[in-house]
């Protein structure tokens, strides 16, 4: 085990105002593997004014520079890709293949994007008789999620430094280890001394004095609705901007017309990545009744497959809250067809991947977002019957949608209440914005749509 020290604030590793540790779980033999320190809200203070006296100068530079040092960023995060993919399934458990891939993978590639992005945004731009002006928004506070601990923490660091702002990034409890390996990066890479700080600690302590700051102009926020609302009730309280990805409860719904085995295999290897811990998660898929029990059958014969070769949930709550999940659908009344509620191995906080059959869209299952290997498969009468049960949530995070014709299913997805649709198993691409409708957020990630997050506009009128 190590003992990790100090904060990363104003350009160098600071002793935390407090005494209190975090411990750091391997979740897959449930062994402590580090401890980090518990920031408290002075620790967030001194981030915070780190960031505010940093803000002038880097708000001021040229945005080709401002390209310089993210392209240097994800360079060193290239070259130390193969230490964040074993940090990373350390104290999440993801399977190294998957944090390879993904975990490592995907921030560098959305560090590219804004590097390309910092040096070809129109900053400024002429209308009419006036000129339009896009400024830094200021200090941003970021507020990170476990389940993809350096994506999240780059989806927000890299646009808000590409706009010119300053940042505090507050990460998940449970990660903490690749976010500091991220501040060494960062000082790697040459960015100027505090226009990044971190700050590790519990949300309710520095996650909320975060939040509370007045010294932070916006909120990005990853994680679930509930948490959201509060951090979102403080900023508009405040009258800070927010950004919120919440959570989801995505509908895959396949058509009659689709190529049903492709459809389904594909769905529920989307539900099993990442052991299930995915806000995007297609975990409500929708079948036509002519066609239910062939698609049950494939998805209990796909998901007993990937008994060994999913991770652990990050957690024992998390573990335990999933298990309940599973139990309160069979209590009542969805037909279980794969896996179950008993755990399948005696020493980490494994969950089975399970798969329910009969599941009605008013069920526990079908309405609330579970946050692991869970998959449930809701029958439908017809296209007007799937778009209803798919629009039937207070989520709209992402769907998909199947067809043996595209614009079949354009057609379909265009009436989704949803802020992402995959249609026919499209790829993922890091410059499409990704955000929710309706509880599943406020404003966008990821391309040119997450950097205007970070933007304010000025205009001046000859």
């Amino acid at each position: 085990m190590k003992a990790y020290d100090g904060m990363y604030i104003d350009g160098a590793w600071r002793p935390a105002a407090g005494p209190d540790v975090i411990e750091v779980v391997n979740p897959a033999d449930e062994q402590v593997i580090a401890t980090v320190p518990a920031g408290t809200a002075e620790d967030v203070d001194a981030a915070v004014r780190a960031a505010r006296a940093a803000l002038p100068a880097w708000g001021a530079t040229p945005p080709a520079e401002r390209a310089a040092r993210l392209a240097a960023l994800r360079d060193v995060l290239a070259a130390r890709q193969d230490e964040i993919a074993e940090t990373v399934t350390a104290e999440l458990g993801s399977p190294l293949k998957l944090s390879q891939a993904v975990h490592a993978g995907v921030p560098i590639a959305v560090a590219g994007s804004y590097a390309e992005l910092a040096a070809t945004y129109a900053f400024e731009e002429r209308t009419g008789n006036s000129t339009v002006l896009h400024e830094p928004v200021g200090v941003v506070g970021a507020i990170t999620p476990w389940n993809y601990p350096l994506h999240q923490i780059v989806a927000k660091t890299a646009p808000a430094l590409a706009a010119g702002c300053t940042i505090v990034v507050k990460p998940a409890e449970d990660t903490p280890l690749v976010a500091r390996l991220f501040a060494e990066a960062v000082h790697e890479a040459g960015v100027p001394a505090g226009v990044f700080n971190l700050v590790t600690g519990l949300g309710p302590v520095a996650g909320q004095a975060l939040a509370e700051h007045p010294g932070v102009d916006l909120v990005s926020f990853t994680g679930s609705t509930a948490v959201g609302r509060r951090i979102g009730a403080i900023a508009t309280g405040m009258v800070k901007k927010v950004a919120l990805e919440l959570g989801g409860k995505s509908a895959n719904v396949i058509l009659p017309s689709a190529d049903l085995a492709r459809a389904v295999n594909v769905g529920v290897a989307n539900v099993m990545s990442n052991s299930g811990q995915t806000c995007s998660a297609w975990t409500r898929m929708l079948v036509h009744r002519d066609r239910y029990e062939e698609a049950v059958e494939l998805a209990a014969t796909a998901a007993a497959k990937y008994g060994d070769r999913i991770g652990p949930l990050v957690n024992a709550g998390q573990r335990e809250r999933v298990r309940g999940y599973i139990e309160k659908g069979i209590a009542e009344g969805a037909r279980l067809v794969a896996g179950g509620p008993e755990s399948p191995r005696e020493q980490g906080y494994h969950v089975s991947p399970t798969v329910f059959a009969d599941v009605t869209p008013e069920m526990t299952i079908a309405q609330e977002e579970i946050f692991g290997p869970v998959l449930s498969i809701l029958r439908y009468e017809d296209e007007e019957d799937a778009l209803r049960i798919a629009n039937g949530t207070v989520y709209g995070l992402a769907g998909a949608v199947w067809a043996g014709d595209e614009a079949e299913a354009v057609a379909f997805a265009r009436r989704m209440e949803t802020g992402q649709v995959d249609i026919n198993g499209g790829r993922f691409n890091p410059l499409a914005p990704f955000g929710g409708y309706k509880q599943s957020g406020v404003g966008r990630e990821l391309g040119v749509h997450g950097l205007t997050e970070y933007l304010q506009t000025k205009s001046f009128q000859f």
